[in-house]
C-alpha cells in the first residue's frame, strides 16, 4: 500500500473519529438551547455519516473485483450526499442565530435549488461516465465534467458566506468566527483538492472546523448561561433587600422615636447606622461585581448596631476580624447574622451570642459566624435558611466559593464560608 494510501485512511479515520466526537457532544451537552441541539445533532449525525463513508471507501479503494465497485459507488455516493446536505442545515442555523424568518426567504430558496441541481448531477454520476466513474476492477476516474459536480457545492458556500457577511451585525464576534471557520476552512480545502486529489483534505478540514464550530458555540452558551444565572441570583439578592421586615424597620424608628426624649445622643447614633445599613442595601441592589469584605463588614456592622439599641442586653457580638482584604459577593456576612439574630432570639428568652470570625489559609479566604441560639432542625421546612441558599447560590456563581451550615459544639450554629483565594 503506498504512502498516500495510508495517510488518507488514517485521516478517514480521524475525520470520523472527530465527527462521532461532534455528535455525543451535541447530544450530551446541557447548556446550549433546545434549537441549537437540535442543529448541531443534525449536523454531526451527517458528518458521521459523510465520514464513515469516507473511510470505508478508502478502505477498498485499489481493491479489485466487482463486488468492490459497488461498495465504491455506493460509498462515495453517500459520502457526497451527505457532505452536501450539510449546506443548507449550516445555512438555517445562521439565519436562526441571526434571528431571520426563514420563511420565503430568498436565501433558502436559492441553497435549496444550488442542492437540487447538485443532487441531480450526483445521480447522473451514478450511471455516466461524464462525472466520475468506477471500472470492474475498481479503479476510480474523474470524468470530462468532474468539476461541473463541484461548482454547486462551491457555490453553495460562497452563499453561506454572502449569508454571514449580510448579517453580520446580527451575530456576535464568537458566531462570526465559529460559521466563518466552517465556511473558509472545507471551501479551501474543497479547492485544493480540485486540482490536488493526492491527500484526502476536505473530509478532515469539514470535520474539524465543525468541531471548533460546536466549541465556540458550546463555550458562548456556557457564559450565556453562567451570567443568566448569576443575573438571576443578583436579582434574588435585590428583593431580598427591598423586602426588609417591616417590623425591623417599624421597630427602629419607634426606638429612635422614643430615644429623641430618652437619650438624644444614642438617637442621632441609630439615625446614623440605620442611614448607613440602609445606603450599603441599596449600593448593594446596584452592585453586580462582588465588593470588598471590609465594606460588607461595615454594612454588618451598622445593621448591628441598630438591632443592639433594641435588644441592649439581649444581644451581644463580638469580631475577631483580622482578615478583610478579599472580596465577596453584596450582601454575604449581613443576612448570615441576621439571619442568627432572627431565629436566635426568637426562639429564646436567652440572651444571644454572636461572633464573626475571619482567616486566611493558603487556600482559602473564610468567614465563620457562630451564635449560641437554639440551633437549627434539619427537619425544619427551610424557611430561616432561605436567605443562607441564596447566598450560597451567589457565592458558587460570583467567586467559586461554598458556605456551610453546621451545629456549633456546645449549642447553637455555625455557618462557615469559604472563598478560594485566585
Amino acid at each position: 500500500m503506498e504512502w498516500n494510501m495510508r495517510a488518507n485512511i488514517g485521516i478517514a479515520g480521524a475525520a470520523m473519529a472527530i465527527a462521532v466526537i461532534g455528535l455525543i457532544l451535541s447530544l450530551g451537552t446541557r447548556y446550549t438551547q433546545k434549537e441549537y441541539k437540535k442543529y448541531f445533532v443534525k449536523i454531526f449525525s451527517m458528518l458521521t455519516a459523510y465520514t464513515m463513508s469516507n473511510f470505508i471507501l478508502w478502505n477498498v479503494t485499489d481493491v479489485e473485483g466487482y463486488g468492490y465497485m459497488i461498495v465504491s459507488y455506493i460509498c462515495l455516493f453517500f459520502e457526497s450526499l451527505f457532505s452536501s446536505m450539510i449546506l443548507p442545515v449550516l445555512n438555517s442555523f445562521l439565519l436562526y442565530c441571526a434571528g431571520k424568518n426563514m420563511r420565503n426567504n430568498p436565501l433558502v430558496y436559492i441553497i435549496d435549488l444550488l442542492w437540487i441541481v447538485y443532487f441531480v448531477l450526483l445521480v447522473i454520476a451514478q450511471f455516466t461516465k461524464w462525472i466520475y466513474y468506477y471500472t470492474p476492477d475498481n479503479e476510480y476516474f474523474r470524468g470530462p465534467l468532474y468539476s461541473v459536480l463541484l461548482i454547486p457545492l462551491i457555490l453553495l458556500m460562497a452563499v453561506n458566506l454572502f449569508a454571514l457577511f449580510k448579517f453580520r451585525t446580527e451575530l456576535s464576534r464568537r458566531y462570526r468566527i465559529a460559521f466563518a471557520v466552517y465556511f473558509l476552512v472545507p471551501l479551501l480545502c474543497m479547492v485544493v483538492q480540485m486540482f490536488y486529489s493526492t491527500v484526502l483534505m476536505t473530509v478532515l478540514g469539514s470535520a474539524v472546523s465543525a468541531l471548533i464550530m460546536l466549541y465556540i458555540i458550546i463555550l458562548d452558551q456556557m457564559e450565556r448561561s453562567v451570567a443568566q444565572a448569576r443575573k438571576i441570583a443578583q436579582q434574588r439578592a435585590s428583593i431580598n433587600v427591598l423586602q426588609m421586615r417591616p417590623h425591623f424597620i417599624c421597630n427602629t424608628m419607634m426606638s429612635i422615636y422614643y430615644l429623641c426624649d430618652q437619650n438624644p445622643t444614642k438617637a442621632k447614633q441609630v439615625t446614623l447606622d440605620f442611614t448607613t445599613y440602609l445606603r450599603r442595601n441599596f449600593a448593594a441592589i446596584a452592585s453586580e461585581n462582588t465588593v470588598m469584605f471590609k465594606d460588607e463588614l461595615e454594612h454588618t456592622q451598622a445593621y448591628l448596631a441598630v438591632e443592639q439599641a433594641q435588644f441592649e442586653d439581649s444581644l451581644f457580638v463580638s469580631f475577631d476580624t483580622p482578615h478583610t482584604m478579599f472580596r465577596v459577593p453584596p450582601l454575604t456576612l449581613q443576612p448570615i447574622v441576621e439571619n442568627a439574630i432572627k431565629y436566635g432570639m426568637k426562639s429564646s428568652s436567652e440572651p444571644v451570642h454572636i461572633s464573626v470570625i475571619t482567616r486566611q489559609t493558603n487556600t482559602a479566604s473564610e468567614i465563620i459566624v457562630e451564635d449560641d441560639g437554639p440551633g437549627f432542625e434539619q427537619v425544619d421546612d427551610n424557611k430561616p435558611h432561605i436567605a443562607l441558599n441564596n447566598i450560597r447560590e451567589r457565592l458558587e456563581l460570583m467567586c467559586k466559593g461554598k458556605l456551610e451550615i453546621s451545629q456549633r459544639e456546645g449549642g447553637g450554629t455555625l455557618v462557615k464560608v469559604t472563598i478560594p483565594i485566585v
